[in-house]
């Protein structure tokens, strides 16, 4: 079985991050998307909240949702997976992203990564910009599925008084 890896933060997940999402479904037997987890990080979304939110909206038979912490080439090896999916949207990610690929790559020479772009109209989507023009009343339908709307709706509406 070809098993990937797709991993990311997903706080929230976007109609970008599906695009790629689907693109590698087509591609691999299953595809695990792996919600990472970092304490030290400050996300909107709990992870038990960002994994509920993707297991919502997954339509793929050969997708599954997981969530890991520390390296993600040991939690790559112990998936059996043989790729890292990771999705490209300007030049400026890709410097970055090239630097995370050869490290994974000394640190686990038989898992490769694959750089996937989305479509046009997601390449300036980031989770990052969905979060501000919702903290600022924008709308956020043609970004993020309807599920994720009304988490965002809760998570940042004002507390009733």
């Amino acid at each position: 079985m070809r098993r990937a890896i797709y991993p990311g933060s997903f706080d929230p997940i976007t109609y970008g991050h599906l695009d790629v999402l689907q693109r590698a479904a087509s591609l691999f037997d299953e595809v695990v998307i792996a919600v990472a987890f970092n304490d030290r990080k400050s996300s909107l979304f709990s992870s038990d909240e960002r994994l509920a939110l993707i297991s919502g909206v997954l339509t793929l038979p050969n997708v599954r949702v997981a969530k890991f912490d520390g390296l993600l080439v040991e939690f790559a090896r112990a998936q059996g997976a043989c790729a890292l999916v990771r999705g490209l949207r300007a030049v400026s990610d890709f410097e970055f992203e090239f630097q995370m690929a050869l490290m994974n790559r000394k640190l686990e020479c038989r898992i490769e990564t694959i750089f996937l772009m989305p479509r046009e109209e997601y390449t300036y989507l980031s989770s990052r910009i969905v979060k501000e023009i919702a903290r600022l009343g924008g709308n956020v339908d043609a970004f993020v599925p309807p599920s994720v709307i009304a988490a965002l709706r809760e998570k940042l509406s004002p507390p009733a008084a």
